[in-house]
């Protein structure tokens, strides 16, 4: 796995966010923004754990092993620990022998109430994971339930700033139903700061009839993470799931992720399996797609 870290001169200046011509790609790594110091960062390949949560059962430290030589660069966790559920820094250690690192974490609601928060955070600190996204609320689904959810959202985000960790919320369809700029995601948006990630799903995105380069776009610097999702599981959605056999144009994406998105982890996200494979299966292929759209974009 070729990385471009050492290739960097840290005498790169970016005369715009917009200026396409300062980023530089590599098979899993890709030079990008962040908006608000003006500075060059890698954005890295990781990998929701959702996509394979059987085989992570079955096997916790042989599924990591796996991801890790697929050329991941990152796992975001989704409630499994396996062996590891009462012990973060044994996991940090295990994560750092493989050449993983935590991009983010799926944590609900409930973990962020009075009496969990410190536990919640504690952990997550141990870990050395400092995005932590909501994955899904059905309060959400609407505009006036969306205004309590970025309520919500803004609490918690100046709550965890002075920790050093960031909150952010996650989409399906139903966020992006409804007139652009008016949807339940752009209430979220509009009535939080910049520090709260939007995570966006392609997937999600895409079923609900949006552009989601167009979603990156209104929301500069807050596609911190965002999801690669070829086909997301919506009844009767013929899109193929592996990522470049699919109709997205993911050169675009990744354009606006870089340019403006202040995009730092690139998840890869598989919840539709073609006919005859594994779920780990399809994560291989769609990883082996996006860094050949990686390449293709030198």
């Amino acid at each position: 796995m070729q990385f471009i870290k050492n290739r960097l001169n840290s005498s790169i200046q970016l005369a715009s966010a917009l200026v396409m011509s300062s980023l530089i790609f590599s098979c899993t790594d890709a030079v990008v923004t962040d908006v608000q110091s003006e500075t060059v960062k890698p954005a890295q390949l990781s990998v929701q754990l959702w996509s394979v949560k059987d085989a992570l059962s079955a096997d916790f430290t042989g599924t990591l092993r796996q991801l890790a030589a697929m050329g991941f660069e990152g796992v975001e966790f989704a409630g499994n620990f396996g062996q590891y559920e009462n012990d973060p820094r044994g996991l940090l250690s295990f994560l750092d022998e493989l050449g993983l690192k935590p991009s983010g974490a799926h944590v609900h609601f409930d973990k962020f109430t009075p009496e969990n928060f410190d536990a919640t955070v504690a952990f997550y600190q141990d870990l050395d994971c400092h995005y932590l996204i909501i994955p899904m609320d059905e309060r959400a689904f609407t505009v006036e339930g969306a205004k309590v959810v970025a309520a919500e959202l803004a609490a918690l985000q100046e709550k965890l700033a002075p920790l050093g960790m960031r909150i952010g919320y996650h989409n399906h369809k139903p966020e992006m139903l409804g007139e652009m700029g008016e949807t339940p995601w752009d209430v979220i948006g509009k009535n939080t700061n910049d520090q709260v990630i939007l995570q966006q799903d392609v997937g999600w995105t895409e079923v609900a009839g949006k552009d989601p380069v167009a979603m990156v776009k209104a929301y500069p610097g807050r596609t911190v993470t965002t999801h690669y999702k070829a086909s997301a599981p919506e009844p009767g959605n013929p899109e193929d799931p592996i990522i470049g056999q699919d109709t997205t144009d993911w050169q675009a994406l990744i354009t606006a992720n870089l340019s403006v998105g202040g995009t730092q982890w690139l998840v890869i996200e598989q919840e539709s399996y073609p006919v005859g494979m594994t779920p780990m299966q399809s994560v291989e292929a769609s990883v082996k797609g996006l860094q050949k759209i990686i390449n293709e974009m030198q």
